[in-house]
């Protein structure tokens, strides 16, 4: 009795198997690979996995590698079920202006964020504000006010496309990685920083925007492949980075639509 959590994002697919769909459900393998190789997912990653008893998944890469991935879960003969943003669900209110165009990875991090700052929260006492912070291919910064309402977000470039844009507009900028520093001395150091910090400014200012909408200090719920890179930057804020977030959002999204509850 096990259930399939799938994130697609622009760059790859990420997977996690647990053991039923509810909130809190034992992780029982896990995985991610580049979106060029998910055609052998049922050959290779998946091959010797327990057959699941149903999926969810959130796709932002487009219908086409959507397909592909369908024809993967033909090895368990499932039905693929996708998540599609809607104007209310999973403990959220959402305020986008065509609410089901908002980017489903960023409404099931939200559900996810939602669901852990409920459990976290002391019965009785006020949710706190939240910052949803994506760092993946693209950037995105969303606020939750307490009532759990998605007021609305940014979206920015990440790490790899700032870097691409100013090597494809920029003479003699095609230099190694470099690292985060208050005050880069290199030429490598001196890209990785400004980028960061340009994401770090956004975070921030949306912290104080949130801070003085809700009259609370948010707290911030970060996931992504760069995300532990960009905290660091914010070591003086209420910070969490979680690698599972949008595995946590389809998780409760799975247990209100009852896909597959706990023998």
């Amino acid at each position: 009795m096990s259930f399939l959590a799938l994130d697609i994002g622009n760059t790859r697919l990420k997977w996690g198997l647990y053991d039923a769909a509810t909130p809190g459900a034992t992780l029982l393998a896990h995985g991610a690979v580049f979106l060029e190789t998910i055609d052998v997912l049922a050959e290779t990653d998946w091959a010797r996995l327990p057959h699941p008893s149903a999926m969810l998944g959130c796709v932002v890469a487009g219908d086409a590698v959507r397909r592909r991935v369908e024809e993967q879960l033909e090895l368990w003969d499932l039905t693929p079920q996708w998540v599609v943003p809607q104007a209310t669900g999973g403990g959220i209110v959402n305020r986008y202006d065509h609410p089901s165009r908002l980017g489903s990875d960023r409404w099931v991090a939200m559900v996810g964020a939602r669901a852990r700052l409920q459990a976290d929260t002391p019965v009785g006492a006020p949710v706190p504000p939240a910052i949803v912070v994506m760092v993946g291919t693209a950037v995105t910064v969303d606020a939750l006010d307490p009532s759990g309402c998605f007021l609305g977000g940014l979206i920015l470039p990440g790490f790899g496309l700032m870097l691409k844009a100013l090597e494809s507009g920029t003479a003699g900028l095609r230099v190694p990685t470099g690292e985060v520093q208050d005050f880069p001395t290199n030429t490598s150091d001196a890209l990785m920083s400004g980028g960061a910090s340009g994401i770090a400014g956004a975070v921030e200012r949306m912290h104080r925007q949130l801070t003085l909408r809700c009259g609370a200090t948010p707290r911030i719920l970060m996931s992504g492949g760069a995300a532990v890179k960009l905290a660091q930057l914010l070591h003086d804020r209420d910070i969490e980075v979680i690698d599972t977030l949008v595995f946590e959002g389809l998780l409760r999204l799975a247990r209100e639509r009852s896909l597959l509850m706990p023998g």
